[in-house]
């Protein structure tokens, strides 16, 4: 049995061997073709005039380029303006011509992310190997030259005058042609054994003539940077590089014999090894079944998450690297849940909140989609506010607007802190908190129960006005629906009796997870911290017996100064109004935003809260296995 398993593991070490060489082979192979979508960033440049109003400008630029998407992949190229004068934005991007349509829209998705880090200015050009773009507050599509047209020469020299002959041989003739053949051209010549390769691409909105103005201008400052062996020519209307390596992915049919050759020797190659794997994978199919299931449950974790990012705005890894000081500690706000929060600057200066998340399972990923989902459709003044996210094959960000205060149990929970809260910030912050719950429940685009309502959970911004946040635990729910039956999930001391009990979920569920909340806001005290001589009192049951005794007082956060004593006993009736074990008791968000708005809506008295006795205490806390933290409270 032992040389049994020795053998079969003795084969699927060779096997994964050959596999391993049969992939570089054709990587290899591939990269003779260069078959990439050259995303290296040859350089930025932004403008110097600043736009009036950068909300309405970032907003024209996503939807320009969610436009573009579709005519990059058809035709490499799209231009597109909208918006008004002054802050009209005008925008054009484009592939190489050597570029697949595939490899071009990948080029396009990674450049177009760039042009926001210049606003507010005006806009700016981005250019990459294989792509360029460039917004303006202007029309500039017709632009040949411009005053910040540049270049960029490599500081290897190669004195030969052979190289020097062949650059000149293949600037000559990437002018003549270009202009002429769609404004692109590709070439390689080779002096006494030397060979120099060159590409040449104007935009393709310019006519013969402005493509021939800008690709001699493009000639002349390449021929200036020669001995350097590498050279772009980054001009308004065009682009041109020349290297003593190949770079292109297509040759246009102008290969040597001797590549031909070498291609043809490459492609044996591979042929013959995969003949070997597959006779040798045939052996030891049944092995790797469960190897290959992993896999294309990877596969389909990763197509999860790229059916979203059309969908937002995608930020670049090094640009999250760079706004976080790679990550610093002295960045990062806390950790919980599935992942850690971190502050970012961007280079135009806003802050911004970046939640890294590790996916090691696929109900992760699924959270993670659920959050962008729900907190992209959803928009409100008083819902955190999702700006992007970024994908590797490691770690995966969702970048949210930056609030100072961050979470409020910070504050309310801290004895030093909780003294900025006065009674009519208290206030607001529930009033806001109920504003934005009535959004999700009836006003969004989709009807939305949080499921996680929790001090942790709701931001602060520097006026203290609050925004929920954390949909990961986030569902749907339909108008005419009256409870789901779903999996239990959110944070001990806040989740409704019927949904432990049954797990019935309805909106009526987040209301009374509001309703704690308000006690907590009233008593300065949070619920699952509270101590009580009694062994299964609660806040909430404390409170209501200080509201039937007329001693809410009592309860009253002594840090507070007791400005209204009538509002706050309201507030606290409000809030005990929540928490009543019948979910048919509890007012809607709207009834209660209306509560708080008029004084003089007649509230009725609240009935006894649930878990007041011994067996529904137990049976509470047998129901979960965990708390869910925040992600972004602590």
């Amino acid at each position: 049995m032992f040389l049994f398993f020795f053998q079969l593991s003795s084969l699927m070490a060779t096997y994964s061997l050959l596999i391993s060489l049969v992939i570089y082979v054709m990587a290899f192979s591939i990269n003779l073709s260069h078959a990439d979508p050259r995303t290296d960033l040859v350089l930025r440049t932004c403008g110097k005039v600043r736009v009036q109003n950068v909300s309405n400008y970032f907003k024209y630029y996503s939807s320009i380029t969610d436009y573009m998407q579709d005519e990059i992949y058809r035709n490499k190229f799209a231009f597109k303006d909208t918006g008004e004068p002054p802050d009209r934005l005008y925008v054009l991007a484009q592939c190489m011509d050597d570029l697949t349509n595939d490899e071009c829209a990948m080029c396009f998705s990674q450049i177009s992310t760039l042009i926001p880090s210049c606003f507010p200015s005006t806009g700016g050009r981005v250019y990459f190997d294989g792509c360029f773009i460039r917004a303006e507050n202007y029309s500039f599509y017709r632009e040949a030259l411009a005053p910040e047209d540049t270049k960029r020469c490599s500081g290897i020299v190669n004195k030969g005058k052979e190289f020097s002959v062949a650059v000149k041989e293949v600037l000559s003739k990437m002018l003549l042609k270009a202009p002429s053949f769609r404004g692109f051209a590709s070439k390689h010549e080779t002096s006494n054994g030397i060979s120099a390769y060159g590409m040449a691409n104007c935009w393709k909105i310019l006519d013969h003539d402005l493509c021939s103005i800008c690709l001699s201008e493009a000639v002349a400052s390449a021929l200036s940077c020669i001995p350097s062996t590498e050279a772009r020519v980054l001009n308004a209307g065009c682009f041109l590089r020349y290297s003593d390596a190949s770079f292109a992915n297509d040759s246009n049919g102008e290969y040597s014999k001797e590549e031909v050759f070498s291609y043809i020797t490459y492609i044996m190659g591979v042929v013959l090894i995969c003949v070997i794997a597959i006779g040798i994978g045939v052996c030891v199919g049944k092995l790797t079944y469960r190897r290959k299931i992993r896999l294309k449950q990877s596969k389909e974790t990763e197509d999860l998450l790229l059916e979203e990012r059309v969908q937002y705005m995608q930020f670049k890894y090094a640009t999250l690297d760079t706004a976080t000081e790679s990550f610093s500690e002295t960045n990062r706000l806390g950790c919980g849940g599935f992942g850690e929060v971190f502050k970012g600057t961007l280079p135009d200066g806003r802050e911004i909140a970046i939640k890294r998340l590790y996916i090691s399972r696929k109900f992760r990923v699924q959270e993670i989609r659920n959050e962008m989902e729900i907190i992209g459709r959803a928009q409100h003044k008083n819902l955190v506010r999702f700006l992007g996210c970024c994908f590797t094959s490691i770690d995966s960000f969702l970048v949210y607007e930056y609030l100072a205060n961050r979470s409020l149990d910070l504050i309310l929970f801290d004895p030093a802190k909780k003294k900025e809260l006065d009674w009519k910030r208290r206030f607001l912050i529930i009033e806001g908190t109920a504003e934005g719950l009535e959004y999700l429940h009836k006003y969004s685009q989709v009807r939305i129960i949080h499921r996680d309502i929790k001090a942790s959970n709701v931001l602060l911004d520097l006026r203290h006005r609050p925004k929920i946040s954390d949909f990961g635990l986030a569902r749907f729910y339909s108008c005419d629906q009256s409870l789901v039956n779903t999996a239990i999930a959110g944070t001990l001391g806040y989740m409704a009796p019927e949904y432990i009990a049954k797990g019935r979920l309805t909106e009526k569920v987040d209301v009374y997870s509001f309703g704690v909340l308000v006690i907590e806001m009233i008593t300065g005290v949070q619920n699952n911290k509270y101590q009580s001589e009694k062994t299964y009192e609660t806040l909430v049951t404390c409170a209501w017996k200080h509201f039937q005794s007329n001693t809410v007082q009592e309860i009253i956060d002594t840090s507070m100064t007791i400005e209204d004593a009538e509002e706050i006993e309201r507030v606290v009736q409000i809030g005990l109004l929540c928490t009543q074990e019948s979910p048919n008791l509890r007012p809607t968000t709207t009834e209660v935003v209306q509560m708080l708005r008029k004084k003089d809506v007649e509230l009725s008295s609240p009935s006894k809260p649930p878990f007041t006795d011994e067996l529904m205490e137990l049976h509470y806390l047998g129901s979960l296995d965990q708390q869910h933290p925040s992600t972004f409270g602590l």
